[in-house]
């Protein structure tokens, strides 16, 4: 769980409190110094004559920081009864996190943003970057703590799209609230006047909608038809997902693949936090 001292960072951490996991977790709640930052864009070294007492200075503030969030961190988990540790390192954000979260099987958690562009921290670009290249699922938080009442589960018959539906049978609970869960099963369909695409949508979505259902999820199917990223958004939009699953990478060019950079897209631009599952 990455955590920078923003608002972003904190919702964050409330939601992992609240997102209803079937076994108890143990978090890790890292804040990167990122000594990186500090590297001029036209010197070769972070170091010259110059500008080293600024540098240290610099650091020094980041430093403070850095015990700030830490302590801050440490403080809401307690009262979130949150169990696990904080640990601050000094490094580039996103190979710092994306290290820490090698682990397949666990669960990448982090801000859509961060702090502004002076203080240089931390979240935004990185959480594309932890998104693309992380080997396990990732978690963006783009939103304040909700109960999650309503998934929006973005499908394609993908392996990557089965592993999202593993993870909701699996790793979240479908009645943790006082009704269970509703699951918004989706497939988009292309602008193709083939009965078979049609017959092969209804046979993903049926498929993935009668597992959920045996689990105690409430499902309701969707299967609009246009670019995949436009309109996962706009049902996610018209639906107010709490959270948005969808999987890590999709199907092949000639299958018409729609995960993967429609996964990244999702991450940028959907209006609800976004689980992408590997």
């Amino acid at each position: 769980m990455a955590v920078d001292g923003s608002k972003y960072g904190r919702w964050a951490t409330q939601w992992v409190a609240r997102m209803p996991f079937a076994t108890p977790l143990h978090v890790t709640a890292l804040h990167v110094v990122d000594v990186v930052s500090l590297k001029a864009p036209l010197t070769p070294h972070p170091v010259v004559v110059w500008n080293e007492r600024y540098i240290r200075a610099e650091l020094r503030r980041m430093e403070a920081w850095a015990s700030k969030v830490t302590a801050e961190t440490k403080t809401l988990m307690a009262s979130l009864g949150l169990q696990g540790r904080v640990v601050s390192e000094k490094g580039g954000v996103a190979p710092t996190i994306l290290r820490h979260g090698a682990k397949r099987g666990g669960l990448v958690v982090l801000g859509h943003r961060g702090l502004d562009a002076l203080d240089r921290f931390m979240l935004g670009s990185v959480s594309a970057k932890v998104t693309l290249h992380a080997p396990c699922s990732v978690l963006v938080v783009k939103q304040p703590p909700r109960p999650i009442r309503r998934i929006l589960l973005a499908t394609d018959g993908s392996k990557s799209s089965d592993r999202a539906v593993q993870f909701l049978l699996k790793s979240m609970r479908a009645d943790r609230g006082p009704v269970p869960t509703e699951v918004l099963v989706t497939h988009v369909m292309p602008f193709l006047r083939y009965p078979e695409i049609k017959e092969t949508a209804e046979a993903l979505l049926h498929g993935a909608a009668e597992k959920l259902v045996k689990a105690g999820y409430r499902v309701k199917k969707v299967s609009p038809t246009g670019h995949p990223a436009d309109e996962i958004i706009k049902v996610a939009q018209q639906r107010n997902a709490d959270l948005l699953v969808t999987g890590a990478k999709g199907l092949g060019a000639v299958a018409r693949f729609f995960l993967g950079s429609v996964s990244t897209a999702l991450v940028q631009h959907s209006p609800c936090s976004v689980l992408v599952v590997r």
